[in-house]
């Protein structure tokens, strides 16, 4: 297996490691929601590139007999779009009503006002 054509798979590994980086070190909860759209991407990405069919065309009819790529992958991934935007929404809304009921969006605050535990 040569690295040329894998490219697609190191760009996934590296947004994933971004997302899930930018969620484990950052504080804020806009910055979490953020990281966690990051990793859904290359989640995306992923996906998608298992859908490619080397020499494939179209899934469009045609007199002669050729290969077709899968188009599934890329439907299934159109859903999962909306369905993220969808997500984002709900969670930057809570993000908002957090910030309205502490006044603040870093968590480590809100666990101080809580007097929840924290973890060292």
């Amino acid at each position: 297996m040569s690295l040329s054509g894998s490219y697609h798979y190191l760009a996934v590994v590296l947004l994933m490691v971004t997302g899930l980086y930018v969620v484990m070190v950052n504080t804020n909860l806009i910055k979490k929601v953020l990281g966690l759209n990051i990793f859904q991407t290359s989640v995306f990405v992923f996906y998608i590139s298992l859908g490619r069919l080397e020499g494939g065309t179209a899934p469009i009819l045609a007199d002669e007999l050729s290969r077709y790529a899968n188009p599934l992958p890329h439907v299934l991934i159109l859903t999962a779009i909306v369905v993220g935007v969808a997500t984002t929404a709900l969670a930057l809304s809570l993000v908002v009503q957090i910030h309205r009921a502490h006044g603040t969006m870093e968590e480590d605050d809100i666990d101080d006002r809580e007097g929840g535990a924290t973890i060292s």
